[in-house]
């Protein structure tokens, strides 16, 4: 099982009432569920709440005994379908997923729930991944509340806030019969602090009496008229019970502050950077206190206009503290204002950065602009002399100590050996036209492969091909992963292949996991699943669509024997789709199951053997071809005083061959070599190694004695 246990962890989650809880925020956010009353979960995996999908599968057998049901859908779309058990049912259903994709992914789903609306409270957990630590298209979920009319809540990021945001999030959504969005970024999702916990409880309504007392409801089903009806309930009904419900339940917060003609307003998630910078500026203190109001928008969506008009009064100006673009935060304020006739000036993007995450320098920045404008006498650290220019500072002091860190395949990765084939492929064909998919598989496009043209989405890397259509000439190539190819890869780009007849070579990385999003195991993982059903073969599902040109590759660290595969597809006489599955567990999962079973052996005195790979810099010519063709990290190169820096390969080598392959494969030069290392070796063994040694010495010293006469 390669998915991350967290088996200690979920022992937190039986704490009863009064207990303290301590520990990270997808945990807290888990135990909320459960104290919540939750009758349902399910989501897909991805940063940054992947660990909460395995939170929840780690804790099958709690959410068994409570009656909590679990689903590890197979998509976000279908996670989101999942909440349909709430519309005519009181039941509580909450999924989760990675946003923005995911939520994109879903839309068709939500549009449909928010449009007939819930009856029991349907929360939707987003991970908001924005910002420098993301690796997605930058967008906000923001938008999407806004075009479906889902509330969307940000709580501030510490634990209390985000049990209660949890636990309020339902309350809303059934007081609205609005579906409700919670969006954790990545910060928030692993901050680590303590509540006081609450008893969990079973659902008061569970799937199984929705079952037993099947419901019907007409008018919560998208259909002409009751749709036209719909969109008059969000507005009539809908909207006034959230705006209700947040007002009296002071789901929003004011935080007090000795100033009165200057304020700040915080989406709630970013209050902690926020609370920090103005500590850096001089303007708050670490027991809590601040010189300026805060107003910290815990619901950014629907906005409470008496709440900002009251906040504003009396004030000349307002900082409006919002990420990302656009603005939505801050036109909405100002048409709020300007209705109210509030001479408040509200100031946000003029000061702060338009896009890209607000980190402690950039909020620390904006501050002492907005301040040096509007409140010129508070006093204050200013920046360049002060706080700013100390984390400037700090920052370039590291920089020649932390060298960039560009994102790549791990070491030993069996997706490397198919890029590298598909390199030498292209010195014989020329260019080809690549279109990549999401996932480990995207970091070709990037040196020393720099294969790959377009990727359109998770699964979509086949369907991105389908336009690029020819009687004559090359093929276009596909890749897509094996998380990819079950998320939805299997319809919309196998399928489509096939009815259309499109004669392009997809290449399926099946390394036994959805390994990107964790390490979860997905229908074709090899592992046996004591909850799930696995071992259904890639090559299996695409013969079953109407694929007839398929080809195995076993072992992918097999260069040349990948290599033939991509060739005889690329130049096959059949038309229509041509697949290759190219399988190798991924290494990271296997490195995680066999490194503890490994040092176990060792300790207790058991004979371990492992193999290991080198370059003889004798023999090394330091052309580097062999870089050029891998790009492995342990791959690398060290100085001679003579010649050009030889290749060589440093510790962290986990023994998979690659290497070797490609000098054999792409005839380069022989100055590869395995070793075996062993631990516990027997006493022969040693014995072998000291006479070994000791021939091999004299051999050396030899040698040099003889280069030392020619030298004279």
């Amino acid at each position: 099982m390669a998915e991350r246990s967290f088996s200690k962890e979920i022992e937190k989650l039986r704490l009863g009432d009064g207990e303290e809880f301590r520990g990270e925020g997808i945990l807290a956010v888990t135990k909320a569920l459960l104290q919540s009353g939750v009758g349902y979960v399910g989501g897909y995996p991805g940063a940054p709440i992947s660990h909460l999908m395995d939170v929840l599968a780690d804790a099958r057998g709690l959410l068994d005994e409570l009656g909590v049901q679990f689903v590890a859908n197979a998509s976000e779309a279908a996670a989101a379908a999942m909440l349909a058990a709430s519309v005519n049912y009181p039941v509580r259903g909450a999924v989760a997923w990675k946003s923005t994709v995911g939520t994109n992914v879903a839309s068709d789903a939500l549009a449909n729930l928010a449009s007939g609306g819930v009856t029991g409270g349907a929360l939707v957990i987003v991970g908001e991944d924005y910002g420098e630590g993301s690796s997605i298209l930058q967008e906000r979920s923001h938008a999407f509340a806004m075009k479906s009319q889902m509330w969307l809540l940000d709580p501030r990021p510490r634990l209390p806030s985000i049990v209660e945001a949890v636990e309020r999030g339902f309350e809303l959504s059934e007081a609205s019969h609005t579906p409700v969005m919670l969006e954790l970024r990545i910060r928030a999702c692993h901050v680590y602090g303590r509540f006081r916990a609450k008893s969990n409880r079973p659902p008061p309504f569970s799937v199984q009496d929705a079952l037993d007392h099947v419901r019907r409801d007409v008018s919560r089903i998208v259909l002409p008229p009751a749709s036209f009806e719909q969109e008059r309930e969000k507005i009539e009904q809908r909207w006034p019970a959230a705006l209700e419900f947040i007002r009296s339940r002071r789901m929003n917060e004011f935080v007090e502050g000795t100033r009165e003609d200057v304020g700040i307003i915080v989406q709630g998630g970013l209050y902690n950077a926020l609370f920090r910078a103005l500590e850096l500026a001089g303007v708050a203190r670490p027991d809590g206190s601040t010189d300026l109001p805060i107003y910290v928008l815990n619901v950014t969506y629907p906005l409470l206009d008496d709440e900002v008009v009251r906040f504003c009064a009396g004030k000349r100006a307002v900082l409006v503290v919002e990420e990302g673009q656009p603005e939505f935060i801050e036109q909405a304020l100002n048409s709020i204002l300007r209705q109210a006739d509030s001479p408040a000036k509200l100031v946000g993007k003029a000061v702060l950065p338009r896009a890209g995450e607000y980190t402690g320098p950039a909020l620390l920045r904006g501050i002492e602009r907005f301040l040096g404008q509007h409140a010129p006498t508070i006093p204050r650290v200013r920046a360049g002399s002060g706080a700013a220019g100390t984390i400037s500072s700090a920052a370039a002091a590291l920089a020649p100590a932390v060298p960039p860190r560009p994102v790549g395949f791990c070491t030993g990765c069996p997706e490397r050996p198919i890029f590298a084939a598909m390199k030498l492929l292209q010195r014989d064909t020329g260019p080809l036209h690549v279109s990549c998919d999401i996932g480990c598989h995207l970091f070709s496009i990037l040196p020393p492969f720099h294969i790959g043209n377009t990727t359109m989405g998770y699964g979509l890397g086949a369907a991105g091909a389908a336009g690029l259509r020819s009687a004559r000439g090359k093929r276009p190539l596909a890749v897509m992963g094996d998380g990819g190819f079950w998320h939805n890869g299997l319809t919309s780009g196998v399928g489509n292949a096939v009815f259309n007849r499109s004669d392009q070579v997809l290449v399926v990385v099946d390394n036994g996991y959805a390994a990107a999003t964790g390490g979860q195991d997905v229908p074709s993982s090899r592992t046996a699943s004591k909850t799930r059903s696995t071992r259904h073969p890639i090559a299996t599902a695409v013969q079953g669509v109407g694929v007839d040109w398929i080809r195995v590759v076993e072992h992918t660290y097999d260069v040349a024997a990948m290599r033939d595969a991509l060739r005889e597809a690329v130049a096959s006489p059949s038309a229509g789709p041509k697949v290759v599955v190219a399988a190798s567990e991924c290494m990271l999962n296997r490195q995680r199951r066999e490194n503890p079973q490994r040092r176990r052996a060792i300790a207790a005195g058991e004979r371990v053997s492992q193999d290991r790979f080198g370059v003889d810099s004798d023999v090394c010519t330091g052309d580097h071809s062999c870089i050029r063709l891998s790009g492995c990290p342990s791959l690398t190169i060290k100085p001679r005083a003579d010649r050009a820096p030889a290749a060589t390969v440093d510790r962290s080598c986990v023994g998979c061959g690659l290497c070797g392959e490609l000098a054999d494969t792409a005839a380069l030069c022989p100055s590869f070599y395995r070793m075996r290392v062993l631990d516990n070796p027997t006493r022969w063994e040693r014995l072998r190694a000291r006479l070994r040694g000791a021939i091999i010495g004299w051999l050396q010293r030899r040698a040099a004695a003889q280069r030392l006469r020619h030298a004279f």
